[in-house]
């Protein structure tokens, strides 16, 4: 199967669209694809989701309808949404998941073909959509491919990896990937951007992926927009610096709502089947990290908005 970029822009034609209000992902994945779209589309920053809690400004709350969750996977209908987390068993494709723009569901990658998941990061998936080439500049190819640890998925999974840049053709791949799998490129991001973003603070934790020459983890960032404003600034300063993209606003949040979140074996989900578990447990977001594990979200609605329940 090749991707095509014209189907997927008749199939989902917000991908174009200007000026739309979207709910990121509360860490480094989320605000680097935010930077990206609000330089070449003026997207806005809404609100944040953790998994757990969402965020929303008073402009996110007026413009529901039309919000995009982005590095997310929504399950409501009224949720447009890019990510490319598996959230099929076998094929089954929950109602709500046709306005998702998400690599796996296109390719049917379910949990049964774990291993042809999509390894690379929203960011790049955007950067392929929008046919938008990165600069031949060393940190600026690092920013990149630190998202979702990226380079460490094409370390480890190069057959896989290959498989998908084929997929998505029509790309300068080369230069992106260029020596990723080298000792220098695991060194140059280890000495360059690792020690640079601990001194911004923007390091929670460390990947389980380790390189094949030097066995550094990635580390990984996940925020908290109560209190990590100026964390999230420096960041989005560091993109526009380095990747040349117009920073966005954060937004003034005026609500969070928090959520159950819940980790449940994937054995457990095919007793049941997915579409009854989903219901049962009234299901806003979920997704399959692993072929044996299941991850949801429930705000304790399964017809309304979690939007709309009030401040928490």
């Amino acid at each position: 199967m090749l991707f095509d970029r014209k189907i997927l822009f008749n199939q989902f034609p917000w991908l174009k669209e200007k000026n739309l209000p979207m709910i990121i992902s509360a860490d480094y994945d989320g605000l680097i694809c935010a930077s990206f779209l609000h330089h070449y589309l003026n997207w806005e920053i809404v609100g944040y989701y953790d998994l757990e809690t969402i965020w929303i400004s008073e402009k996110g709350i007026i413009e529901k309808p039309n919000l995009v969750w982005v590095d997310l996977n929504i399950l409501p209908k009224q949720g447009k949404a890019i990510g490319g987390h598996i959230i099929s068993i076998s094929n089954d494709i929950p109602i709500g998941f046709e306005t998702s723009c998400n690599p796996n569901i296109i390719a049917q990658v379910t949990a049964q073909n774990f291993t042809n998941k999509f390894p690379f990061s929203t960011l790049i998936y955007l950067l392929w959509l929008h046919s938008v080439d990165i600069k031949d500049d060393l940190l600026a190819r690092q920013l990149i491919l630190h998202s979702d640890a990226c380079w460490l998925k094409i370390q480890n999974y190069p057959e896989n990896s290959n498989k998908w840049k084929k997929i998505m053709k029509n790309y300068n791949w080369e230069l992106l990937f260029d020596k990723i799998n080298s000792k220098a490129f695991e060194k140059q991001i280890d000495e360059m951007l690792y020690p640079m973003l601990e001194l911004m603070k923007a390091v929670s934790k460390k990947s389980k992926l380790k390189s094949n020459f030097l066995n550094i983890k990635s580390t990984q960032y996940q925020f908290n927009p109560d209190w990590d404003e100026d964390i999230i600034l420096k960041l989005l300063n560091l993109f526009a610096i380095n990747l040349g993209w117009t920073p966005p606003k954060i937004p003034e949040i005026i609500k969070s709502v928090a959520g159950n979140r819940k980790k449940v074996p994937l054995a457990l989900i095919k007793q049941t089947g997915l579409i009854n578990f989903l219901k049962k447990n009234k299901v806003f977001s979920y997704a399959i990290p692993s072929p044996r594990v299941f991850n949801f979200t429930s705000f304790g609605m399964i017809n309304k908005s979690p939007l709309d329940k009030k401040n928490e």
